[in-house]
């Protein structure tokens, strides 16, 4: 027999969130999602689709992206978190040029993966930028703003590294 959710035992669950130290108490089934968003006040993360389809809830957790609706809090237990609100607004420049962002539903998801991306650059001798995007949705920009400011992205990151591009 389960016990209604008003009286099932809260998980306390311990994580590095934007690379500070949280502990907080949640429900035995609460997503990632959520409690970031309803409990720990990170509403930069969105729900597009809730079911892992659209990207827009993408966070990463120790340095790989994720989709935040299909991951139980308790599963980020010890874990390192980073969403948007941790990315730097410098890096977002070549996104915002490119039109990569229109209605801003699916921004947060992917600027976490265009980092993800400008992160591990090696991948993109066997895949393209998107293929690499392919699991952000965007009903707005047809994706080639999205694929341009991503590039742009890789440009600026390695102008700052004094790497030719």
């Amino acid at each position: 027999m389960t016990m209604p959710p008003d009286q099932q035992e809260r998980i306390s669950v311990a994580l590095t969130l934007n690379g500070r130290a949280v502990r907080v108490q949640v429900e035995p089934n609460e997503r990632l999602l959520d409690t970031l968003r309803y409990r720990l006040g990170l509403i930069g993360t969105k729900e597009g689709c809730g079911e892992g389809e659209c990207g827009a809830c993408t966070v990463s957790m120790d340095g790989v992206p994720v989709n935040s609706c299909l991951v139980p809090t308790w599963q980020a237990r010890g874990r390192r978190i980073e969403t948007i609100e941790s990315v730097e607004p410098g890096r977002l420049g070549a996104l915002l040029g490119s039109g990569a962002t229109q209605c801003g539903a699916c921004t947060p998801g992917v600027v976490m993966a265009a980092c993800w991306i400008a992160e591990h650059r090696e991948l993109l001798r066997t895949h393209t930028i998107r293929e690499l995007m392919a699991g952000n949705l965007c009903r707005c920009t047809g994706y080639d703003g999205i694929i341009e400011g991503v590039q742009g992205l890789l440009d600026d990151g390695l102008a700052e590294d004094g790497r030719d591009g």
